[in-house]
């Protein structure tokens, strides 16, 4: 068994400038505070984001695969890898994380769907630190989409 955040927000910006700030190198730095990124923009392309100011020991880094790359509406993580200075994450789990951008009324509705974290007391801090995470990383969009 495995749990999911959900969390979506309407922006006032195009579908297009909302997907591309999905996976440009510098606007992942500007809008989720990464120190610096690297992307292949394709399918099984590689995301690549790392949080420090030590390029050879960071905080943390994150990468993943493109599973789906859908301009302008769809990309999909999967095959993540995750290191922490402080240590390795207290389970194992194989999250999917989902980006979805549509038009609407009031702009562009951007979803982002991530699955995968284990239904079990270990995993209890992550998850509620991830959830916090997504609403702080909404803001960060918020701010470099709307200045």
């Amino acid at each position: 068994m495995t749990r999911k955040h959900v969390h979506e927000e309407i922006f006032n910006a195009s579908p297009e400038r909302v997907f591309a700030m999905l996976h440009t190198p510098s606007a992942i730095c500007e809008w989720w505070g990464a120190a610096r990124a690297i992307v292949n923009s394709e399918l099984d392309g590689v995301w690549v984001a790392a949080w420090g100011p030590d390029e050879d020991d960071p905080d943390y880094v994150t990468a993943a695969t493109m599973q789906v790359f859908e301009p302008p509406k769809r990309i999909v993580f999967g095959n993540y890898q995750y290191h922490a200075r402080n240590g390795a994450l207290p389970f194992e789990a194989d999250f999917v994380t989902e980006f979805l951008v549509e038009p609407s009324d009031q702009g562009t509705m951007l979803r982002v769907t991530q699955d995968g974290f284990p239904d079990d007391a270990v995993a209890d801090d992550f998850y509620a630190g991830c959830e916090i995470g997504w609403r702080e990383t909404f803001k960060g969009i918020r701010r470099f989409l709307e200045p």
